[in-house]
């Protein structure tokens, strides 16, 4: 079965750190350009951070630049999301998604809550 897994989320005090994981079952992350997704309440899905398939390139979006690192652990299948300096604003559901030419999955999300 073809599936993308997100999980560690959960709620952090403003300041603090969580790891995002995204795993993979059925097919290999490696040929896959990786990028992760979220969405708060009322707004519409943002970019976060997205890792190339061909030379690990990455991109972040402005509102994360310096706080979040994207990284391919290839021995285990995962992609993940380091987040460190955790705002309010960054209360959002977390997705990842995996694309291959026309090929996309989409994982079911994972909530992070930045709250004191």
């Amino acid at each position: 079965q073809v599936q993308l897994v997100e999980s560690g989320g959960g709620l952090v005090q403003p300041g603090g750190s969580l790891r995002l994981s995204c795993a993979a079952s059925g097919f290999t992350l490696d040929y896959y350009a990786i990028g992760w997704f979220r969405q708060a309440p009322g707004k519409e899905r943002e970019g976060v951070s997205c890792i190339s398939s061909s030379d690990g390139s990455t991109y972040y979006a402005d509102s994360v630049k310096g706080r979040f690192t994207i990284s391919r652990d290839n021995a285990k299948n995962t992609v993940n999301l380091q987040m460190n300096s955790l705002k309010p604003e960054d209360t959002a559901v977390y997705y990842c998604n995996a694309v291959l030419y026309w090929t996309h999955y989409w994982g079911q999300g994972t909530q992070v809550t930045v709250s004191s």
